[in-house]
């Protein structure tokens, strides 16, 4: 039944393939084609087809040109072949896979090795670097422990020198010691020879000691020395003789202009004038008094309590002589800017000028500043020796200067003191001495502050530091009251 079906499909196809409404593919109209032939040539001879019995799904068209060559069918053997091939390959891919994976492994193992190379490089290189460095390293300590025992030796040397030193130090020591014993002995003999000459005559008057001895002495270590500060030249002063030498530099290191002035303008009435015109640095200024036609050259303070303070005397180093005559006190002496004097006649011509208040101002020798402040302050006429006049005290440093007030000037040929003697000879200075007093700001500079003298001859103020602290500096310097 099935092949009566094919049968009547074929021949169908074949009608309508004669009629041209049959599309073909070109393989089914090859076999139409070539069927169309055999149906051409069944009219002259009969053929049999044996055709293979499978499902047929869609119309099948005959050749009428007879059969066509094989060359484009594919078998199953084709396909078979054609899968050994595939699997073949794929096979060999798969083999090629392997190999390239193992090939990537052994290249990134290379990779990292080169890394791993490089970096074993920079350290290699890096301990190569430190290895020298310790080597330099060794080689300075080297050298500086060579020095460092040379140095010892030398220390060595210096001290075995030091120590040779030492011990001739001693030795002269030693006969400084017998030679300062044998010099005692001979001031014993000759104190007693001369208590023997004064036991015939009356003995001669002695100035009394100053009663206030203060409960601590301001020293910074407790010596006793007797060095009298001479100036740079190591003489002593001719008493009587005036220094001439001129001024050199402001303390603050400012270098003076000629003529010891700080500036052109002038002269001023006093240094509270000169305040007055605005000037501010503290220095040398040329003044000059109401109704008197000499110039003074002083030294004005702006630095302390609003300035204007006239110094007329100054003691900080010991280089100027004040054991002095009645004319050199009367006229001044020394230098402007260092150690100095003004003089009698110029304070009196200064202070006469108005109401004037003195301040004096001390130094101890451990760097402490006290004062001692007066309301008011002027001197007599030369005809009355320049007689003192003060007024009430206010300060820190203990009045020992009211003790001096209303007497007159003292010096060592002009004795005017209350005394019985020449309280200018005991003391070493000029000074309204009393009999003696309790202050001496003109006496001897002498250096750490206790000494030792027969008699009170220092720069002391004795309600600080008792008669035998000779002070390290002193200014005494007025100003108009305000």
């Amino acid at each position: 039944m099935k092949v009566e079906k094919w049968n009547l499909g074929v021949l169908l196809c074949l009608s309508l393939v004669a009629l041209g409404t049959c599309p073909l593919r070109p393989r089914a109209a090859a076999f139409a084609a070539t069927a169309a032939r055999t149906a051409d040539d069944a009219k002259r001879c009969a053929y049999t087809f044996l055709i293979p019995q499978q499902q047929i799904t869609g119309p099948i068209c005959a050749s009428i040109t007879g059969p066509q060559a094989d060359e484009e069918r594919v078998t199953r053997m084709d396909i078979s072949v054609l899968r050994d091939v595939l699997s073949k390959q794929r096979r060999e891919i798969e083999t090629l896979q392997l190999v390239a994976d193992v090939d990537g492994n052994l290249v990134n193992e290379m990779k990292l090795l080169r890394k791993e190379s490089r970096n074993m490089n920079s350290r290699v290189t890096q301990l190569y670097m430190q290895l020298l460095h310790e080597i330099i390293r060794k080689r300075d300590n080297s050298l500086e422990l060579a020095q460092l025992e040379a140095r010892v030796l030398n220390v060595t040397s210096e001290m075995l020198r030091l120590a040779s030193r030492y011990k001739e130090l001693e030795m002269r020591f030693a006969s400084l010691a017998a030679t300062v014993n044998n010099q005692s002995v001979l001031i014993s003999a000759l104190e007693e020879r001369c208590g023997r000459a004064y036991s015939r005559h009356e003995p001669p008057a002695v100035p009394p000691l100053v009663q206030v001895v203060p409960e601590s002495i301001p020293v910074a270590a407790g010596r006793f020395t007797n060095e009298i500060q001479r100036d740079h030249s190591n003489r002593a002063f001719p008493r009587g003789s005036r220094m001439e030498v001129p001024p050199t530099t402001d303390p603050l290191g400012v270098p003076l202009p000629p003529q010891g002035t700080l500036t052109s303008d002038g002269p001023f009435r006093d240094c509270f004038s000169v305040r007055q015109a605005g000037h501010s640095n503290s220095g040398m200024y040329l003044l000059k008094a109401e109704g008197s036609d000499k110039l003074i050259q002083a030294w004005c303070e702006h630095g302390l309590d609003n300035g204007g303070w006239t110094v007329f005397q100054r003691r900080k180093d010991g280089s100027v002589n004040f054991f002095r005559n009645w004319e050199n006190y009367k006229k001044g002496f020394g230098n402007i800017d260092g150690e100095y004097w003004l003089g009698l006649e110029n304070i009196y011509s200064l202070a006469k000028q108005g109401d004037y208040r003195l301040l004096v101002e001390l130094e101890d020798w451990v760097g402490k500043k006290i004062y001692a402040e007066y309301s008011s302050f002027r001197l007599e006429e030369e005809s009355d020796s320049f007689r003192l006049r003060l007024g009430s005290y206010q300060g820190n440093a203990g009045d020992s200067l009211t003790s001096h007030n209303g007497k007159p000037f003292t010096t060592l040929d002009r004795d005017k003191d209350s005394f019985t003697g020449n309280c200018a000879h005991f003391h070493k200075g000029g000074w309204w001495y009393n009999a003696c007093g309790q202050t001496n700001l003109n006496g001897v500079w002498y250096s750490g502050g206790v000494y030792r003298s027969k008699f009170q001859d220092g720069i002391f103020w004795a309600e600080y530091g008792g008669g035998f602290y000779s002070l390290k500096s002193v200014r005494m310097m007025i100003r108009p009251i305000d």
